[in-house]
């Protein structure tokens, strides 16, 4: 089992940058993608990007492209979305996932996911 926990998240304005963190711990061993989520009150959970665990490409939601970055240090056991040039309609409430190593992932689509943080909330005001 894989443990994830969040942090990072709070206020900011728009414009502005936050970094969150995502530790993993446990049997980390078994991760093969890391992924990025978020879920805004009455809306439904949204892929904002993930990256391969052990090396590999990232992928990004259009909604974020250019503006956020997925990196990780595996050293760490831990991965960061580095949010730049934020807006409003980013607030939300952002939470980290994984997939157990298969050699094929869909990483985009919450329900594949084997394991989550609790997320962390971040507000951007206008």
């Amino acid at each position: 089992q894989v443990q994830l926990v969040e942090s990072g998240g709070g206020l900011v304005q728009a414009g502005g940058s936050l970094r969150l963190s995502c530790a993993a711990s446990g049997r980390t061993s078994s991760i093969g993608i890391m992924g990025w989520f978020r879920q805004a009150p009455g809306k439904e959970r949204e892929f904002v990007g993930a990256i391969m665990w052990s090396g590999g490409g990232t992928y990004y939601a259009d909604s974020v492209k250019g503006r956020f970055t997925i990196s990780r240090d595996n050293a760490k056991n831990t991965v960061y979305l580095q949010m730049n040039n934020l807006k409003p309609e980013d607030t939300a409430v952002y939470l980290c996932a994984g997939q157990v190593n298969s050699g094929k992932y869909y990483y985009t689509i919450p329900n594949r996911y084997d394991f989550w943080g609790q997320g962390t909330q971040v507000t951007v005001s206008s």
